[in-house]
């Protein structure tokens, strides 16, 4: 897994909950707790996971709720941040989450060990989008909470539902 992701959640939890909070999930995780994640480094997925469930039991949450969290967080602060460009043409949620696959290609080809998820669409009706998530990681419940926060970001109440571990299915207003 790329740095961001860890960076990402590293601000997350020293913005809302405090640096101390983000030091103890490090040290909890065999890590120094002055531990600096490169962006663009190459991070172990079990360390990442790791640091994703500590952070879990050190905030005293959820794993659902630490998702629609990093989502939230991820879509409307520090991706909308680090790029933006990526938010300037979709008009809607359906149109940016139907983008997503074409922003991961281009990952994987520009970004030296890149391996984001992949995605399949399927539409059910002109509302009703099936999202296939495709990636050894199993993180289907951290891809439901950014979808949560695309719906936030565009103002729009989206129903997401996980239909398996590789499937949501997004209900549009």
């Amino acid at each position: 897994m790329k740095g961001v992701i860890a960076i990402c959640l590293e601000q997350l939890v020293v913005e809302k909950f405090g640096k101390d909070k983000w030091e103890k999930v490090l040290t909890s995780i065999g890590l120094p707790a002055d531990t600096k994640f490169l962006p663009t480094a190459d991070i172990d997925d079990a360390a990442v996971m790791a640091a994703i469930k500590a952070t879990c039991t050190v905030l005293g949450i959820t794993l659902a709720q630490a998702a629609d969290a990093f989502g939230d967080y991820w879509v409307n602060v520090y991706a909308k941040n680090m790029y933006g460009a990526y938010y300037l043409k979709p008009k809607n949620a359906k149109e940016f989450l139907l983008a997503m696959d074409k922003v991961h290609e281009r990952t994987t080809m520009t970004v030296a060990n890149a391996h984001p998820p992949r995605f399949e669409y399927e539409e059910k009706d002109a509302k009703t989008l099936i999202m296939k998530y495709q990636s050894k990681r199993g993180l289907i419940d951290i891809l439901m909470g950014l979808v949560k926060g695309v719906g936030k970001h565009f103002n729009e109440s989206l129903k997401v539902t996980k239909l398996d571990e590789s499937r949501l299915q997004i209900v549009f207003p």
